[in-house]
């Protein structure tokens, strides 16, 4: 073999052989800690884990490739939420997803310095999880609801359902919001929606009995249900009493009705949950969430139970089943 085909010959070897490259470390992948106050069902998942981790996923981020997801529940307790904040902080997550209220305020408690991320929520300002809408500062961002604006709306609808109704009350739960804030809400209300309005707080299923004899004693002629965690845990026990008063109600989402609730009127969860999967992708790429706007959902959805109806005996107004999303037969 001659010299120039010994040089081309040495050439192939040296471009076919690997390069020695510097040792890298794996990248690590991104840990979200997903704070929840309910407990696991598979409405949960369909409503909010599964569109969250879709929006994850469009924003290039996929469990079991660069994404780690922790799920903590507090099954309708939110005094377990410290303490499922504690055990979340400690697994050293890159982003928080506090989903409600109340792990919310718990998360931000918990830590002023790991990126949290509360969806949904009611007013973020007037909880004190944000400067302004648009500049929240500090380490939180999020998507919030419509808070009173829902609730005057659920109580219009209420009306709308009830029209000979001389009384209503809204029956909420003080571990997940300022009764007192409920109350004046309510005072503002009445002039508007022509009834009094009454404010029926109860934090749990022991105090149940008690709020419906109060709902019966003050002769209440139809209920808005708040939606939280606890509620959500115990609605069927909510509904019984419900349908043993014949209580027309109203709540706030499509799989709290059951046999008993006459309709919802609430933001579109998954597509809420959706949109925080693709801010999460953001924070996790890099944005700080004090400097990202809190974002309102803007998509609400009517859904009408013709079966509680008949159970009630109640005609319900051609007009509210044009505009439903989903009429229950």
């Amino acid at each position: 073999m001659n010299r120039r085909s010994l040089l081309h010959a040495a050439a192939l070897a040296l471009a076919a052989w690997p390069p020695t490259l510097p040792a890298q470390t794996p990248s690590r992948s991104a840990r979200v800690a997903f704070a929840i106050g309910a407990a696991p069902s598979p409405i949960t998942t369909r409503v909010m884990i599964d569109p969250f981790v879709q929006g994850l996923r469009e924003a290039g981020f996929v469990e079991g490739h660069n994404l780690v997801i922790d799920y903590r529940w507090a099954e309708g307790k939110p005094e377990r939420l410290p303490g499922l904040l504690a055990e979340l902080l400690a697994l050293r997550p890159d982003l928080i997803l506090a989903a409600g209220p109340a792990p919310a305020l718990a998360a931000k408690a918990a830590t002023s310095t790991v990126p949290i991320l509360a969806a949904p929520v009611d007013d973020p300002v007037q909880m004190g999880l944000a400067k302004t809408m648009a500049h929240p500062g500090g380490n939180i961002t999020g998507i919030s609801g419509f808070s009173g604006e829902l609730v005057q709306r659920r109580l219009q609808l209420l009306k709308d359902l009830v029209p000979q109704a001389k009384r209503f009350a809204v029956l909420a739960n003080p571990n997940y919001g300022n009764a007192d804030d409920l109350r004046k809400l309510l005072a503002r209300l009445e002039g508007s929606l022509g009834v009094p309005l009454l404010a029926v707080l109860a934090s749990g299923p022991e105090h149940y009995d008690a709020a419906f004899a109060t709902l019966a004693r003050e002769r209440i002629d139809g209920v808005v249900v708040l939606a939280d965690s606890t509620t959500w845990t115990h609605r069927t026990r909510i509904g019984e009493l419900i349908l043993a008063h014949k209580l027309p109600s109203v709540w706030g989402g499509r799989d709290y009705l059951g046999e008993a609730g006459l309709a919802s009127y609430q933001s579109d969860f998954p597509a809420i949950m959706r949109r925080a999967g693709a801010m999460a992708g953001q924070i996790l790429k890099g944005a700080k969430p004090g400097e990202m706007p809190f974002e309102q959902a803007t998509k609400l959805e009517l859904v009408v139970n013709l079966k509680a109806a008949r159970t009630l005996g109640l005609k319900v107004p051609q007009s509210l089943l044009v505009s439903a999303q989903e009429v229950i037969e």
